[in-house]
């Protein structure tokens, strides 16, 4: 099973500074047809912060949801970077091991089947 259809997956030549953020920035709204200002640091250091509390495959998922939450609410500058600092403060905390279970999916006690018994006499108190 290869790259998703639409993205060509090519080998990276290790140098990080051989783009030029702005630039890359700029190209990619270009293509993406978007008006966008970005706080490019911002993004940056909540990335950072996700993968380094949370995991580091955390990172693009939190920024790819910071903007959408962003683009979703039409927030403006300050807006984003409240919700940005929302997300930082969840990672900051964040505590669950990579293998805890969540905690919102237990095991639930197993519910004795009563279809068979007459319930139409009885009253419940709310």
């Amino acid at each position: 099973m290869g790259a998703p259809q639409g993205l060509r997956v090519r080998p990276r030549d290790g140098n990080a500074e051989s783009v030029n953020l702005h630039d890359w920035i700029d190209e990619l709204c270009d293509v993406l047809d978007v008006e966008a200002e970005i706080d490019e640091g911002l993004v940056l250091d909540l990335a950072r912060v996700a993968a380094h509390n949370v995991e580091r495959r955390s990172a693009p998922i939190t920024t790819y949801l910071l903007g959408f939450a962003a683009g979703s609410s039409g927030a403006n500058p300050e807006a984003v970077e409240l919700l940005a600092g929302k997300a930082q403060r969840l990672a900051e905390g964040w505590d669950r091991p990579a293998d805890a279970p969540d905690p919102l999916d237990v095991d639930d006690v197993e519910v004795p089947d009563d279809s068979v018994v007459d319930h139409s006499g009885e009253t419940f108190e709310e």
